[in-house]
């Protein structure tokens, strides 16, 4: 078996035969693995202004293996695909999608994000159908696009009011906001999806411009009608006042949320060749969320979505709330993953660390290679055509006589796919 096509071996280069990268498999299997697999590039808001220096900075740190997850357009994964292989590190696909439960949104319950009931976030791991994507994830995706580009027109029609009642011509549109951000990474504006981020520092962008300084502190108090606690030169801290104080629920700016509902979004995975996953908050909210406590009752409630894939963003967790959870779902049978999104202007390490850097306790660590590793596979085997983890239908592949040995084959399979890849691609002088 080989991958063939020219869109598939841009995505992952010709490894060879699965024979042949069974036959290595025993030594790579169990070498140390570092890996993100979860992280956005521009144009997501993103801690990068460039895909060269997102695997720059990967290569520099020693990271072996990273996956993106961008919202909504994934024209950004060519080029990442390249610049990966340029650098020696391997790719995963992903996506990340924004769910509206509305049983849970009635009832009041938080899912995983700690300020919106009802609001749940859904990943998908090892996509490899967006190039070129069917008829059906077309279908499915311009709906949620859709959605959400009315949306963010709204909002930014709302700042843009507030700013202009309280002294402040903005002149911003959301296709002005949308032009700035293709500026600013040189990208193609059709590939730009707002998001609330995006509107914030373009609002601040423009409040700085227009502001004298001494000027900022009696504006910000108008458009917030309480006096900002920010520093007036911290653009990264005025956006997140513009956020809280305009853009949330009950605030001038805020408009409806148009999410899809969670079938739409897990279809949309599925079509996509993925694996869904749910991304796990744990203790980054206190308290957690309603959905996600107890550890045993959250892998209940996802098993029963059909969802067999877990991720943790592990900064936001102290080692022992992070431990306590991924090994539970580890001992379930779930895949687990780990990431840092890198989703604000903050340049993390991407080496995933817990709270306050605290180390990740090894035996998690672990569990995070082996599910970076279960994602290579199935992105490998899918790219060949070959049956994946999972099916188009969300079901688990039947060829394993249990679920330890599903998991088990697919890891020692992706840890021979990510070591054959670096063999061919890395360079001797990358170090941490």
């Amino acid at each position: 078996m080989t991958i063939a096509g020219d869109a598939k071996t841009t995505l992952l280069p010709q490894l060879g035969t699965l024979e042949a990268l069974l036959s290595g498999a025993d030594e790579r299997e169990n070498k140390p693995l570092r890996s993100n697999a979860h992280i956005h590039l521009p144009p997501n808001f993103s801690a990068f202004d460039t895909v060269s220096q997102a695997l720059d900075l990967a290569a520099q740190q020693g990271i072996e293996a990273l996956g993106v997850s961008n919202y909504y357009d994934f024209q950004v994964y060519r080029d990442f695909a390249d610049e990966a292989r340029e650098h020696g590190v391997f790719p995963l696909y992903g996506l990340e999608v924004i769910t509206r439960i509305e049983d849970l949104l009635q009832s009041g319950v938080k899912v995983n994000d700690p300020g919106n009931p009802g609001k749940m976030y859904l990943c998908g791991k090892g996509i490899t159908g967006f190039a070129p994507m069917n008829d059906e994830a077309c279908d499915l995706l311009a709906v949620i696009r859709q959605n959400d580009s009315e949306r963010m027109a709204a909002m930014t029609l709302k700042l843009s009011r507030v700013f202009a009642d309280r002294g402040l011509e903005t002149g911003l549109t959301a296709s002005a906001i949308k032009a700035r951000v293709a500026r600013r990474h040189d990208c193609p504006p059709d590939t730009v999806y707002l998001q609330e981020r995006h509107l914030a520092q373009a609002f601040q962008e423009v409040l700085f411009e227009r502001t004298p300084e001494e000027e900022r502190a009696s504006l910000l108090a108008r458009l917030f009608s309480v006096p900002s606690q920010a520093n007036l030169n911290d653009a990264v801290a005025v956006q997140g006042e513009i956020r809280s104080h305009l853009m949330k629920a009950g605030k001038a700016a805020f408009a409806d949320e148009t999410f899809v509902g969670f079938d739409h979004a897990y279809r949309l995975i599925l079509s996509l060749g993925g694996i869904p996953c749910y991304p796990t908050l744990a203790d980054g909210a206190a308290p957690i969320c309603a959905f996600e406590t107890p550890p045993d009752l959250l892998i209940r409630r996802i098993k029963e979505r059909g969802i067999h894939c877990a991720e943790l963003i592990p900064i936001r967790n102290t080692p022992a709330v992070l431990g306590e959870y991924v090994r539970a779902m580890r001992q379930a049978e779930l895949v687990v993953t780990a990431g840092t999104e890198h989703n604000t202007l903050d340049l993390l390490p991407l080496d995933p660390t817990c709270l306050n850097g605290e180390p990740i306790p090894e035996d998690v660590r672990a569990i995070f290679q082996e599910g970076t590793c279960v994602v290579a596979a199935h992105q490998y085997l899918t790219l060949a055509g070959q049956p994946g983890f999972v099916d188009a239908s969300g079901a688990l592949n039947p060829a394993y006589p249990s679920a330890n040995e599903r998991i088990a084959a697919f890891a020692r399979l992706g840890a021979a796919v990510i070591g054959r890849y670096r063999e061919e691609f890395a360079h001797p002088t990358e170090t941490v």
